[in-house]
């Protein structure tokens, strides 16, 4: 008979949000309890998508999704979501939220990027200097089901396939693999130690080696050197900054960054300093110690993405001396679009929602991640603008290169759930099969199918001039 376990010392207070249990279980009884859960949601179920009756236009969530934003910037946002039903999808996580809480779920809670489309993850460094590749956009990031994920990055997929011209097979092949390699992974980490999980990471030689395309792998080898070889100081700061009036000062370069009147460090400098001071108190005593070797310079707006179009988002310029700068990347923080779903945030400040989810899901995050709020009662996260971060070239991907993607974005998500959810009884749920697999590409085109169908009535609101739009050349 094998030993019991007795944990020492009081049990934590309250609930773990993603109802894993204090004392230690077996996996075995783990993954059976989860594929027990096939008997309430089977898993072919998780193939179905049709528009409830119920369901909003999806222009007057767009609509509403932009409330609160800096109002010049919102024709910018539509001018970017109008180009493809991809980067309407990519602007829309709000729209597939509501969507995705009408679908089957095994109740089974993990750690949600909430926005987790093909495009929110790439290579960036980690603060040994490692070059690794991971999700890195967790603006929605809150506690849900984990099929909720899975979802969208697999739909994602179908639709880059489709902005690509590829044939509805190599679609399916892509939102296949994904999902495959989801399964697979979690079902490795079921079995894994918590710390070996915790510890895992996909640095640029598993990334290389998961290449089957010697051209993509070429590409890349040359895209990760390059990406080495970049500075702060020789690359970004010749491009971003430039000397004005005996100082540095951020390049204006309307509309995507410029000067804004809240951004202003002359007639607000009081305002940001102290928002300035907020986050220093975020971050762990070293890093302190390590941003006090620099001094704000000088704030700027900056147009990012598509869904985070007309947010507060800035860059800080520091400077610890005249060659030794750095660039602050200031994102603002509202509620996540699953919260009307999964719950509302534990965290009364929603940069601090997003810094907490990142590094619960991330295998390494940035060095000056942390998080504040201004006097306005907006709320902000900080990062380093540029660490060796590399996009995915999706538009340039042939459909072998996709589904190589498609591998490694679902294996990184697995690892990401894994290390907050109950790797052994979503494992148990997958199963060993390609049922669940099948289901999810299945999904994917079905719910393509409903993206594409509302980028159509977005086309037409702006056709009958309901939405202004700006188209960036």
């Amino acid at each position: 008979m094998p030993a019991t376990v007795t944990p020492i010392g009081p049990r934590p207070r309250g609930r773990n949000p993603f109802g894993l249990s204090a004392r230690p279980s077996d996996r075995d009884d783990r993954r059976a309890a989860g594929k027990a859960l096939r008997d309430a949601v089977p898993r072919r179920q998780i193939a179905g998508w049709s528009a409830p009756r119920n369901r909003r236009n999806p222009v007057d969530m767009v609509i509403q999704s932009s409330k609160d934003r800096i109002p010049e910037l919102i024709r910018i946002r539509y001018g970017r979501m109008m180009v493809s039903p991809f980067t309407f999808y990519r602007g829309t996580a709000n729209i597939m939220a509501g969507d995705l809480a009408s679908t089957p779920a095994t109740g089974i809670r993990a750690q949600l990027c909430g926005d987790c489309h093909l495009l929110n993850l790439g290579g960036f460094a980690t603060p040994e200097r490692r070059l690794i590749f991971d999700m890195n956009d967790f603006d929605e990031t809150l506690p849900g089901p984990w099929e909720w994920d899975v979802k969208r990055l697999a739909a994602s997929f179908t639709m880059a396939c489709r902005s690509n011209g590829f044939s509805k097979s190599d679609q399916r092949d892509a939102a296949q693999t994904c999902a495959q390699s989801y399964r697979e992974h979690m079902t490795e980490y079921a079995d894994a130690r918590a710390l070996d999980v915790w510890y895992t990471a996909l640095d640029t030689s598993k990334v290389m080696a998961s290449l089957g395309d010697k051209v993509a792998r070429a590409r890349l080898r040359q895209r990760i050197e390059k990406q080495k070889a970049r500075t702060v100081t020789e690359h970004d700061f010749p491009t971003l900054a430039e000397a004005k009036g005996g100082r540095y000062v951020i390049k204006d370069n309307p509309p995507l960054i410029y000067h804004h009147q809240l951004l202003n460090l002359t007639k607000n400098q009081d305002n940001i300093r102290r928002a300035f001071a907020r986050y220093r108190e975020t971050l762990p005593d070293d890093r302190k110690v390590l941003l006090d070797r620099y001094q704000l310079i000088d704030v700027a707006l900056k147009v990012v993405g598509v869904g985070s179009v007309g947010t507060m988002c800035a860059i800080a310029l520091l400077m610890a001396a005249n060659d030794d700068p750095v660039f602050i990347q200031i994102k603002e923080a509202g509620p996540s679009v699953l919260e009307p779903y999964a719950g509302k945030s534990r965290y009364s400040n929603h940069g601090e929602r997003v810094v907490v989810g990142q590094r619960l899901m991330q295998s390494s995050s940035d060095i000056f991640l942390g998080w504040t709020h201004s006097e306005t009662g907006r709320h902000f996260y900080l990062r380093q603008l540029r660490d060796m971060k590399m996009k995915a070239l999706v538009e340039v991907f042939n459909p072998k290169t996709m589904v190589d993607y498609a591998m490694l974005c679902g294996w990184t998500l697995a690892r990401g759930h894994a290390k907050s959810g109950d790797a052994a009884m979503i494992a148990g749920y997958l199963g060993k099969s390609d049922v669940f697999d099948r289901a999810v590409a299945r999904f994917s085109e079905l719910y393509a199918d409903q993206a594409e169908r509302d980028h159509a009535v977005f086309m037409q609101a702006i056709r009958m001039g309901r939405l202004e739009v700006e188209v960036e050349h």
